[in-house]
């Protein structure tokens, strides 16, 4: 896989709480030059993306994060909010309290409730797999699948770990057809990222792969 297959993939990401303008403007900057799948961004930096960029980049941003235990009205308005402000992607963190309760119910209804308020635009799910078993991993790839998410994620990269090659099998293997994957936390090779593809992602979430190929 050739540079630019691989960076097509990658969603270029910058979400620590310290992060400012200049490093944003800067892996805009990146993203445009290596034409990167989007850059993932704090909610609050995509009105001035969008402002400064327009359509020369594609927005993503993320959505009760990191945590995931805001309640519902609260995703529902921040993902309408980050598409007003021109975000064309949401990564929304499932609500992980009640996926622990086993409130299977309530955790479709919310991703579908967050799918609604995205309207025709892409919403992946994390799942934050750092803190679930094997079988509740199984049942979030159906849920996902069955609520009409478009992506599954792997983490949030806050979490106690990453993206995991096992974890991205067991997705293949339980999500559905329409269903598309993305891994993040943690990826810090080139050789990483082009397993990851080659294990059925469709997405790669990093701050490193611009930096990786830059100087390769």
């Amino acid at each position: 896989m050739n540079r630019e297959q691989l960076l097509s993939h990658v969603d270029h990401t910058l979400l620590k709480p310290e992060s400012t303008w200049e490093q944003i403007r800067q892996l805009c900057e990146d993203a445009i030059s290596y034409k990167t799948a989007s850059v993932c961004v704090p909610p609050c930096y995509v009105r001035r993306i969008h402002d400064t960029y327009k359509d020369r980049i594609n927005i993503c941003t993320v959505i009760g994060f990191p945590l995931g235990y805001c309640v519902t009205e609260a995703k529902e308005c921040e993902a309408r909010k980050a598409i007003e402000d021109g975000a064309c992607e949401i990564d929304m963190v499932v609500n992980i309290c009640e996926v622990k309760n086993g409130n299977w119910d309530f955790v479709k209804d919310e991703i579908r409730a967050v799918k609604e308020a995205c309207g025709g635009h892409i919403l992946k799910v994390i799942i934050e797999t750092c803190y679930l078993s094997e079988s509740e991993k199984i049942r979030l790839c159906r849920i996902v699948t069955d609520a009409g998410a478009d992506y599954i994620k792997t983490s949030t990269g806050f979490g106690t770990a990453g993206a995991t090659h096992e974890d991205i099998r067991l997705f293949r293997e339980n999500i559905g057809p329409y269903v598309k994957i993305k891994a993040a936390g943690g990826i810090t090779t080139i050789d990483d990222m082009e397993q990851y593809l080659e294990e059925g992602c469709d997405r790669i979430g990093t701050s490193r792969a611009v930096g990786l190929l830059k100087n390769s």
